[in-house]
C-alpha cells in the first residue's frame, strides 16, 4: 500500500513493527487505507513471526513493503530496522495493534510542520475496546527514573484536548522528523523492550528537539497485544533493569543530585512490586544485569551529555508537563 504520489519518494514512510500479529494487521492496514493524507508509503518489519503474517501480507497487501527479520531480536531492534529502511523526510512508527482515525496522519504531519523545533509528534491514544478511556496522551518523565503514558486509564473528559509540548512520544505511535533521527540516532538496543522510547525522547530533549502532542490526531490502541499485560518474568525484568541504564546514561549530573531521593524511592518501589508479585528473583537478576551493564551505559553517557544544548532549568520545565 502506497500513497497517491506516482513519482518520487513519498514524504512520509509509515512503518509497522509486527510479531505474530496477523489478526491485528487486518485492523491496522485498512485504517491506513482510509487516511486523508496520502503522501506516504507503508512498510511492515516482521520480527520473525511464526504465524502467517508474512503470507497474509504477500497475498492481500502486495503494495506493502515487507522486511522479514531472520531472528527475533526484540522490539527495539525491530524499531531500528524500521527507521533505517525509511529514508523519507518523515517517519511514522506504529505498533501493529492500532486503528488510526482517518485524519490521524494528516494532523500529525501538520503539527510537526508547524513547529520547526519539533523532532517528533505523538497522537491522542484511546483504548480500542473502551473508546471513552485514554490510553495515552504523550509520554512524560518522572524523576523516579522512568516515564509513563500521560492520562493512561483515565476517562476522556477532554482534559487532554489541548495541543502542546510533552516530554516525548510513545515509541509505538509517533511521527519523527528524519533530521532529528539523524542527530539523535536510533533506539538503544541494549533495552531490548521497554524504555527505549523514553531514552530516545530524553536524548532528543537534550539535543534541543521538542515533541508535539496532537490531540486532533486520534488512534485506538489494543494495548499489550504482543507483550502481554501485568507483571511477567519478561516485562518485570525489562522494567526493573532498564531504568538504571536510563538514569546513568541520560540524567545530567545536576539532575541526579537534585532528584536523588526520588530516584531512590523509585528503586524501592520496584523492589516493593517485585515482592508483592512474587518476582524477587526476577528483580535480583534485573539489578545484577543492570550493574553489569553500567560501564557500557557510562560510555554512552559521555556522548549523550556532549550533545546537550538545553539548560537544566529547561529540562525541568518540560519534565513538569503532565506531572501531578
Amino acid at each position: 500500500m502506497k500513497g497517491d504520489r506516482s513519482e518520487g519518494q513519498p514524504r512520509l514512510a509509515v512503518v509497522l513493527t509486527n510479531y505474530n500479529g496477523r489478526q491485528l494487521l487486518e485492523e491496522m492496514l485498512p485504517s491506513l487505507e482510509r487516511q486523508s493524507f496520502r503522501d506516504f508509503s507503508t512498510v511492515v518489519v516482521d520480527d520473525c513471526s511464526t504465524d502467517d503474517s508474512v503470507a497474509y501480507l504477500r497475498l492481500h497487501w502486495p503494495l506493502v513493503d515487507v522486511i522479514e527479520l531472520p531472528v527475533n531480536g526484540g522490539v527495539t531492534k525491530a524499531m531500528n530496522v524500521a527507521i533505517g529502511v525509511a529514508q523519507s523526510e518523515l517517519v511514522g512508527l506504529f505498533n501493529n495493534d492500532m486503528e488510526l482515525a482517518p485524519e490521524c496522519l494528516a494532523e500529525l504531519v501538520s503539527a510537526i510542520d508547524g513547529d520547526p523545533a519539533a523532532g517528533s509528534a505523538t497522537p491522542k491514544m484511546l483504548d480500542f475496546a473502551d473508546r471513552q478511556r485514554i490510553d495515552g496522551a504523550g509520554d512524560v518523565l518522572n524523576w523516579r527514573g522512568g516515564g509513563r503514558r500521560r492520562g493512561h486509564g483515565e476517562l476522556d473528559g477532554g482534559q487532554y484536548d489541548r495541543p502542546g509540548e510533552v516530554f516525548g512520544p510513545c515509541g509505538g505511535a509517533a511521527l519523527y522528523r528524519r533530521a532529528a533521527l539523524d542527530v539523535v540516532g536510533g533506539f538503544d538496543e541494549a533495552y531490548f523492550a521497554y524504555y527505549e522510547d523514553i531514552d530516545w525522547a530524553f536524548r532528543a530533549q537534550l539535543a534541543g528537539f521538542r515533541c508535539r502532542y496532537v490531540p486532533s490526531a486520534v488512534l485506538y490502541h489494543h494495548g499489550s497485544a504482543t507483550l502481554g499485560r501485568g507483571i511477567t518474568d519478561f516485562n518485570g525484568y525489562q522494567l526493573w533493569r532498564n531504568p538504571v541504564w536510563l538514569m546513568v546514561k541520560c540524567f545530567p549530573a545536576g539532575v541526579l543530585l537534585r532528584h536523588a531521593p526520588e530516584l531512590l524511592r523509585g528503586q524501592l518501589g520496584n523492589l516493593y512490586v517485585a515482592v508483592r508479585e512474587h518476582k524477587l528473583r526476577v528483580w535480583a537478576r534485573a539489578l545484577r544485569d543492570a550493574l553489569r551493564g553500567l560501564p557500557a551505559a557510562a560510555r554512552k553517557r559521555r556522548e549523550v551529555q556532549r550533545t546537550r544544548v538545553i539548560t537544566l532549568a529547561q529540562l525541568e520545565e518540560v519534565a513538569r508537563v503532565g506531572q501531578p
